[in-house]
């Protein structure tokens, strides 16, 4: 159960962050996962695609560090420690906007 709490809390800051930036998407997502919190790095990868299913976090790289410090007084948690954030309409420095995905034509 704490485990599941964690994760949802994980999804509702993620969630608030990426409305900061209408039309991005985060392309990278580094977590911090204290000794204590019962989450482990395996299950973290294996309950990613369905935490952030629908939000614009789905494609996104997951990097954890994982900590063994038992005394850490976050030990318990988990901690969103970055994001990358890219939005293709947004231009990038320079003045030019980034370049969108290509579609493949064929059928």
């Amino acid at each position: 159960m704490h485990e599941e709490a964690l994760l949802r809390d994980l999804r509702r800051k993620v969630q608030e962050l990426a409305e900061l930036e209408p039309g991005a998407e985060i392309s990278r997502v580094a977590l911090w996962v204290g000794a204590l919190s019962h989450v482990t790095e395996k299950t973290l990868r294996s309950r990613w695609p369905t935490v952030v299913e629908g939000t614009s976090a789905r494609t996104a790289r997951l990097e954890v560090e994982v900590s063994n410090d038992l005394d850490d007084p976050r030990a318990s948690g988990i901690v969103l420690v970055e994001l990358d954030v890219r939005n293709p309409d947004r231009p990038r420095p320079g003045g030019t906007p980034a370049p969108r995905a290509q579609e493949d034509p064929s059928p």
